[in-house]
């Protein structure tokens, strides 16, 4: 066992099981997704207790889109619900709220919600929380080629400076360190089209219990098992 007290730098979490929690229960789906969101403001403040310094959440993917337009109705109210009731809660954790994803394929409405929760946290120094909305790994990459290519028709870039670094920079989570860690829940293993980019190096940790019952033991448990592991970032040694 490596001896490594050290958290994670970067922790991201698929956080699923919404549904199956609200059926499991015998109730609707917007009473699971509303018990989701008390669990994310409880787990990324948990995080910040823990000394985390990035939490990525996926929270909406651009699949979602494909659920029932009374689901997804439900899921655009849950915004409100989270930046008028729970916002002030983050604030008083010093959290600071990024979001990553398509958000210009959103409609006003949403995006004025972005807009707000950012700019009400945007001078917070503690953990910085990603939520990944109207998110997919594939069309982040997409959206990065387009401005790459853009950049370089206007000559800002030559294509001999290509890099790593450089695609990293176009990214939505440019300037943001790879997750050191990615949890899911549900008993899913898949990254279901996240941070596929950023996950190379990533160590993963799976849960069976689903998103709402997720709490902050369970946390700490993923925590011991990352730090249980040896990170070789492709070295034998």
């Amino acid at each position: 066992m490596i001896d490594n007290n050290t958290p994670p730098n970067h922790v991201a979490i698929i956080m699923d099981g919404n549904r199956r929690w609200a059926k499991k229960h015998d109730l609707d789906d917007l009473r699971g997704h509303e018990e989701g969101i008390k669990t994310l403001v409880s787990i990324a403040k948990s995080a910040s207790d823990l000394n985390i310094n990035y939490l990525t959440l996926y929270s909406f993917s651009k699949e979602n889109w494909n659920r029932s337009a009374n689901e997804v109705s439900h899921l655009m109210i849950l915004m409100n619900t989270f930046s008028g009731q729970y916002l002030k809660e983050i604030k008083k954790y010093n959290i600071k709220i990024k979001v990553i994803g398509d958000i210009e394929g959103l409609g006003k409405q949403q995006q004025k919600i972005i807009y707000k929760v950012q700019e009400e946290t945007k001078n917070n120094t503690g953990l910085v929380l990603l939520a990944a909305f109207n998110y997919s790994g594939r069309n982040e990459l997409k959206r990065s080629i387009d401005k790459i290519i853009n950049d370089f028709d206007k000559k800002l870039i030559k294509s001999d400076e290509i890099s790593e670094d450089l695609i990293n920079g176009y990214l939505d989570t440019a300037l943001i360190p790879d997750p050191d860690l990615i949890i899911r829940t549900s008993g899913e293993k898949r990254l279901s089209n996240f941070l596929l980019w950023q996950c190379a190096y990533s160590e993963f940790v799976f849960f069976d219990t689903l998103w709402p019952d997720f709490n902050e033991s369970l946390l700490k448990d993923a925590l011991m098992q990352y730090s249980s592991r040896e990170r070789r970032y492709g070295s034998s040694i």
